[in-house]
């Protein structure tokens, strides 16, 4: 919608200051020419918006000048306080700055707009970490985040999980990451990636350093969870699925995928699988209701185990009443 636009290039020019046509048709995904059309449109509004030509050149708005929230619209203020995660922020050090923050836009908001902001708190509640997992001590994360965004060098000593497990590390750290419940500092030079809750000791130095033009948080953590998956798949099995069991993961969608139901009802496919131990345990919390075709080594380990699990409670089973 046009008057969804207009706001947005007030709040653009606003928080990022001048900007061109061009810079502000590719961020709406628009063209120039609408962008022009805008900026008139503002101009009749009377907007105090000004343009300079030129290689420097672009809008501006005039200086203290300032956009009031009345225009968000409803799922935006109720997308507004369903974005802030009290437990990540209060992690970082800036819990009670995020309650400030939130009580600020909500006394600005509209009294409608406040209604269904308030509605949204109290029906919605965000909680990261998993079930069965004991939160991560993560105490050097403030210090970590302070890093990122001061440019500040760090000096850790950190574990990782193969040998020799305790390393010192010069980090450059570009970004934080949570990740179910867990974070991750990606650092240079590289960039790499390490986990927040697996640093020993940290000093931070008074060395600053500059962040790649090139690089982008999100694009990197997309393009390095995507290659985690692909090295995690090291190999093929091709297993039998009686109907209703349920694979997980990359297995299940591989068995959507090139699955063939069998007259019995059976789905045969090939799936990813980590590794022969991995698939080992995957693969048995399915009982009786997978049979592994190939590789012959990972039937062959199955078959070792069943028989063992039957010499192991042979006798009980023959003992019972019948």
């Amino acid at each position: 919608m046009k008057s969804a636009r207009l706001v947005s290039i007030l709040l653009l020019l606003q928080t990022r200051g001048r900007m061109t046509a061009a810079q502000l048709a590719e961020e709406l995904e628009v063209s120039v020419r609408t962008v022009y059309r805008d900026v008139d449109a503002l101009h009749t509004a009377g907007v105090p918006l000004y343009g300079d030509a030129g290689h420097a050149g672009g809008y501006q708005l005039l200086d203290g000048y300032r956009l009031r929230l009345t225009g968000l619209t409803e799922g935006e203020a109720e997308a507004l306080f369903l974005a802030g995660v009290p437990g990540p922020a209060a992690e970082l050090g800036l819990g009670s700055v995020l309650a400030a923050a939130q009580l600020k836009v909500r006394a600005a908001l509209p009294g409608e707009l406040r209604a269904h902001a308030d509605r949204i708190s109290g029906r919605f509640h965000l909680d990261a970490p998993g079930w069965y997992a004991d939160a991560d001590e993560t105490p050097y994360l403030p210090a970590v985040a302070d890093a990122v965004w001061n440019s500040r060098v760090l000096h850790i000593r950190y574990r990782r999980w193969r040998a020799p497990t305790d390393v010192q590390r010069r980090l450059e750290p570009y970004g934080l990451v949570l990740k179910a419940g867990r974070w991750y500092v990606v650092a240079g030079p590289g960039p790499r990636t390490f986990r927040v809750d697996q640093i020993l000791e940290l000093a931070v130095s008074d060395e600053e350093f500059t962040h790649p033009e090139d690089f982008g948080l999100a694009a990197y953590w997309t393009a390095y969870q995507r290659d985690f998956h692909d090295r995690l798949q090291q190999g093929e099995a091709v297993v039998r699925i009686a109907p209703g069991a349920q694979l997980t993961g990359p297995a299940a969608r591989a068995a959507e995928a090139n699955g063939r139901t069998d007259k019995d009802g059976w789905i045969q496919a090939t799936v990813p699988i980590e590794s022969i131990g991995h698939a080992h345990a995957e693969f048995l919390r399915l009982g009786t209701d997978i049979e592994v075709l190939a590789p012959a080594e990972l039937r062959e380990r199955i078959a070792r185990t069943a028989v063992e699990l039957a010499e192991r409670y042979g006798n009980l089973a023959l003992s019972g009443d019948d």
